[in-house]
């Protein structure tokens, strides 16, 4: 065998190895990009906080991801911070659920009472009832929300928000990664 050919066989060898590797690369980008978008897409959802009304939990302007896989195995539980789209469809709104479906809800005297009786709620700043103010029997897929700060949320004692629709629902919020000196678990 003459050098050119022993040259070319070298050479040939190198080429089909930076082919291989190149494949390799291709395919493990083109996995990351599939598992990000199934993520993005049926897993979890990044939104950003608007407004004041949930704080001291989360701030105007905090990103957060909600979970939208565990509500289709189980139905969302009170206390839990849920991201809802508004009644016209055109904003998501962040609040925590008080009344869970079948429940008669009532504020009275700035407490809630859950059955007519008096749901320990340790954030409290209810001065205001609104439909509330006369007791609500939740539908079978209806849940009451309101937002931590209670003074500067508009949230289900409002007639334009009203009784939250489990529809409506996108997920629950679980993970503020943003700003990154207060990243945690949402709760």
């Amino acid at each position: 065998m003459d050098k050119r050919t022993a040259a070319g066989k070298k050479n040939q060898k190198k080429g089909s190895e930076g082919s291989k590797k190149l494949m390799e690369f291709s395919l493990f980008v083109f996995l990351v990009l599939a598992i990000s978008y199934i993520l993005v897409t049926f897993v979890t959802q990044r939104t950003r906080v608007n407004g004041t009304s949930m704080e001291s939990t989360l701030y105007d302007g905090d990103n957060i991801m909600m979970d939208k896989l565990s509500y289709r195995f189980r139905s969302p539980r009170r206390k839990e911070i849920v991201c809802f789209y508004s009644a016209n469809k055109k904003e998501i709104l962040i609040k925590r659920i008080i009344g869970l479906p079948g429940e008669r809800v009532k504020i009275e005297k700035g407490s809630i009472y859950i059955d007519g009786k008096l749901l320990n709620d340790y954030i409290g700043g209810l001065n205001y009832a609104g439909i509330a103010a006369e007791e609500i029997r939740l539908g079978e897929d209806e849940y009451f929300c309101l937002g931590d700060n209670r003074g500067a949320s508009i949230d289900s004692r409002y007639a334009e928000i009203g009784n939250v629709k489990r529809e409506d629902m996108l997920g629950r919020a679980f993970l503020l990664y943003y700003p990154f000196n207060r990243i945690r678990i949402v709760k």
